[in-house]
């Protein structure tokens, strides 16, 4: 009989254990292609806060469940993109992290709307994302026409810029932001000499440097991603373009001196990321970079922070809610306050950050090294 009891009990745990829910978070960014590093940085912000969530035991509601992370790789393309969120549509994951750029997340946007499926980008700027009207898309970082503000008035007020060149990578994020800077120069009295366009994945840059270099600028923008970026500022130096360069969390990464082929001077670039933490927060943001190292043997790039924040402040809304069903949890994401260690995680009516920060980086030795933390 006691034998009997402990069998029935042993199968009753056993069952119990099978039956334990997985909570399953999408992410999708590019994990090959030319901004595959900042993919697989993305990635790994997500999977540490996976992780943390299975480590402490993370309820819902008081019932404990199972985290997994779903990964899918977009390579940084549109037609991509959607083939990857309508997969993670399709196997009904709980959440998405991502995308990582703007053209990619806009397209993909649409599909998770239409699957009722809450999503988070980590870095998506593009004021478009969030002006679509969808309950379901969010981000944790400030969009473009705040970094372009902030950017043009840095590059007037303390560069002291007087003519500048702009160019784009006609994408979605990289044509925003240059269109935003472009606005905001207007508004200080700048003087935008050359305006010129490129593509995201060029590596000629002649044409466009010669009649740039015609303008004499003192300094460059450039809206797009470091891949371009680096090589860009490589052919500006080999034709005699001593001006300094300009741009977004694109090009904001210590990828640029090697993708520059060494030919970056300090403080010859200035790049801003849309996000960052004032001086009461800096200490948590260190622990996470510090963690970050030591779990996966490299720096974080940019988007690590912001991706771990937004898996925390999803499994904070299912908490609250009392489940993990999309439906269920989504209007208490839209109204979350979550503290971070990005910060304080809220998103106003569009689904945009509140209060989102933006901090300005220079290099040095090759490093990003922060000037100032602003809105």
């Amino acid at each position: 009989m006691k034998k009997q009891v402990l069998l029935v009990a042993a199968l009753a745990a056993a069952g119990a254990a099978s039956a334990q829910e997985t909570v399953r978070i999408g992410h999708v960014a590019a994990m090959t292609g030319p901004v595959a590093h900042f993919g697989k940085d993305s990635e790994n912000g997500a999977r540490m806060a996976i992780e943390a969530l299975n480590a402490r035991g993370a309820t819902i509601a008081g019932r404990k469940v199972k985290w997994a992370l779903v990964g899918e790789d977009d390579a940084g393309e549109p037609k991509q993109a959607t083939l990857a969120a309508q997969k993670l549509a399709d196997a009904k994951v709980n959440g998405v992290i991502g995308h990582e750029t703007s053209g990619t997340t806009i397209p993909a946007s649409k599909i998770y709307h239409d699957a009722g499926i809450p999503q988070i980008s980590a870095s998506t700027t593009s004021p478009k994302y969030t002006q679509q009207g969808f309950n379901t898309a969010f981000r944790v970082v400030a969009n473009d026409i705040q970094l372009g503000r902030v950017l043009g008035r840095y590059a007037a007020k303390t560069m002291n810029a007087k003519r500048v060149a702009v160019v784009d990578d006609r994408t979605a994020y990289g044509l925003g932001l240059a269109t935003e800077f472009s606005n905001s120069l207007r508004q200080q009295g700048v003087n935008v000499v050359a305006k010129e366009f490129t593509t995201d994945k060029a590596t000629d840059f002649a044409a466009i440097l010669t009649k740039i270099r015609a303008a004499n600028p003192d300094l460059v923008f450039f809206g797009g991603m470091n891949a371009v970026a680096g090589p860009m500022l490589r052919q500006m130096k080999q034709l005699g373009i001593h001006a300094k360069m300009m741009g977004g969390d694109g090009i904001c990464s210590d990828e640029m001196q090697k993708l520059s082929g060494g030919t970056m001077l300090d403080g010859q670039v200035v790049c801003a990321e849309a996000g960052g933490v004032e001086a009461s927060g800096k200490p948590g943001l260190d622990k996470f970079r510090a963690d970050y190292r030591k779990r996966f043997g490299v720096d974080v790039q940019i988007i690590a922070p912001y991706s771990y924040d937004a898996v925390l402040a999803i499994a904070a809304a299912m908490d609250k809610a009392g489940s993990s069903s999309p439906a269920k949890y989504l209007p208490e994401l839209a109204k979350i306050q979550y503290k971070g260690v990005t910060g304080n995680i809220a998103f106003d009516a569009h689904g945009d950050i509140r209060d989102g920060v933006i901090t300005l980086y220079t290099f040095k030795g090759g490093h990003r090294t922060p000037i100032a933390v602003t809105k």
